[in-house]
């Protein structure tokens, strides 16, 4: 009652502007009395939101018959990915102009699709040898827009290793791990601020409970990360052997990655991929299982 009769008095502010002002000193003013407390609960209900809404993303992928927390139907995967394309294209130098290049490219990804349980999915799958030959690399778009730099491509030395890179690029479109990780990126940043909001007083100034919570959110998606191509690892095995392709040629390209790298012993735990020597014996397994 007394905090209407102030706003009657007072003409400067309306009312949502009034009560806005009234809730934020109040709210400072338990901040200040009880900051720790307090901060403890927001950081409760942050984190309680960002997991339910993680878990409220719940789908079942037709292919693997996993349970996937995803952001986007497949659809929606396929649009973003079709929309995407040139500009993807674009930032490689667009597509290389040798039309035999480009039909090789296209032969032995519809190969591994037709071959495969990859042809029963709802993506709209198409393959493009990209024109950049200093980038070595290959990557999936959501829906199944799949590419080979020019750089990756003239280091392969037969169609099988060929039919390992794209086999292992279907395999990320077929898990769904673009979708897959944008969900899992909401949850750390929600995760993230909350861990901010518990550990950091908003009255020191000190920064470090931020840069901690941000390195702790890179490495679980860096987590993800590794998991997801081992996983696409697995399934470019399966669909290699299902096409007629030699799955021996996938640690052949392992070979040829890791020197494009470097060579280079690098840290597993702070890096996005596996080791190659990890790699390598999954791939190994892999074999084993599907041959």
């Amino acid at each position: 009652m007394v905090f209407l009769m102030k706003l009657k008095k007072e003409k400067d502010y309306d009312l949502i502007d009034k009560i806005f002002l009234y809730l934020y000193s109040n709210i400072l003013s338990i901040m200040q009395s009880s900051g720790l407390k307090f901060r403890l609960l927001i950081a409760v209900v942050f984190a309680a939101i960002s997991l339910f809404g993680y878990y409220s993303k719940t789908q079942v992928n037709p292919i693997t018959g996993e349970k996937q927390q995803v952001s986007l139907s497949p659809e929606q995967e396929v649009a973003m990915g079709l929309q995407s394309a040139p500009e993807m294209a674009a930032q490689h130098g667009g597509l290389h102009p040798d039309n035999e290049v480009q039909e090789l490219v296209k032969r032995v990804g519809y190969k591994l699709i037709n071959s495969s349980e990859a042809k029963n999915s709802p993506y709209q799958f198409d393959f493009h040898a990209l024109a950049d030959d200093q980038t070595v690399n290959a990557f999936a778009l959501p829906g199944g827009q799949l590419f080979i730099t020019m750089g990756l491509l003239k280091r392969l030395k037969s169609e099988d290793q060929l039919a390992g890179v794209m086999g292992h690029e279907i395999g990320h479109v077929v898990c769904r791990h673009s979708a897959q990780q944008m969900a899992k990126s909401e949850l750390t940043g929600g995760l993230m601020n909350a861990v901010v909001t518990a550990t950091s007083d908003p009255y020191s100034g000190n920064n470090a409970s931020a840069a901690v919570a941000q390195y702790v959110a890179n490495v679980v998606n860096m987590k993800f990360g590794r998991n997801d191509e081992l996983q696409s690892d697995n399934f470019g095995v399966k669909y290699m052997v299902q096409a007629g392709y030699n799955p021996e040629a996938m640690i052949e390209v392992m070979q040829i990655l890791h020197e494009a790298s470097g060579g280079g012993k690098r840290d597993e735990f702070t890096s996005s991929h596996p080791s190659p020597e990890n790699r390598i014996a999954k791939i190994k397994e892999a074999i084993a299982k599907y041959k």
